[in-house]
């Protein structure tokens, strides 16, 4: 199988599996959804999703996050990982997003990275979700599913990753691809022992046929 055909093999079988795949991330506006990926920084969406609506009830919008110092935030988040680093960025970004972009999350990623907490993974992540621009964010799931199928080639970095990505997908397909990769990263693909008898990419897949071979 070609790599064009892998890729086409991949999102036919998405289109039809998953055609409305989204964030598991719960938010009401870009502000919440910016704070809830800071958060999910090296910690898991069910966690997150447990935290921020008492969060966002204590502060509903980023004027009253911005007001808050790290201290007063930390209550909140304590059971996050990394807390006092996440409470930090957390009053920095809400004090920059209202001084610097009049209190609206910005959709330009070079914007975007220059918030506290948030890197390009983040602001992938924002530019795609809420601005439905073509861009992907990597995480671990990403990272490691795309290189399992066969999607990307001895790609050493998440940047690396992204590039052979966007490079081989259609625009409008990137936006569902990123979380058709970390849905099936979480749920399927899993790291220490992937469930292929459960995955309807196995004719496609790289890794799976490696195993054949053996």
């Amino acid at each position: 199988m070609t790599k064009k055909e892998r890729y086409q093999y991949f999102i036919d079988y998405f289109l039809k599996h998953r055609p409305d795949a989204e964030t598991e991330l719960i938010y009401n506006s870009p502000y919440e959804l910016l704070v809830a990926v800071i958060l999910s920084a090296q910690c898991t969406d069910k966690r997150v999703n447990l935290v921020t609506p008492f969060l966002f009830k204590e502060f509903p919008t980023v004027e009253h996050l911005a007001s808050a110092t790290s201290d007063e935030i930390f209550p909140f988040i304590k059971s996050i990982s990394y807390p006092n680093n996440k409470a930090k960025h957390l009053s920095g970004m809400a004090k920059m997003l209202v001084s610097n972009f009049n209190s609206e999350v910005p959709s330009a990623i070079e914007d975007l990275i220059q918030l506290p907490g948030v890197g390009r993974k983040t602001a992938n992540v924002i530019a795609s979700v809420v601005y439905h621009q073509p861009t992907m964010a990597v995480d671990t799931h990403v990272f490691r599913v795309s290189a399992r199928i066969g999607l990307t080639t001895n790609a050493k970095t998440p940047l690396a990753s992204e590039r052979q990505l966007i490079k081989n997908l259609p625009p409008n397909v990137v936006p569902l691809a990123h979380h058709w990769l970390i849905l099936h990263g979480r749920y399927v693909c899993i790291a220490s022992k992937p469930k292929c008898n459960e995955c309807g990419l196995t004719m496609a897949c790289k890794f799976y046929n490696s195993l054949k071979i053996k």
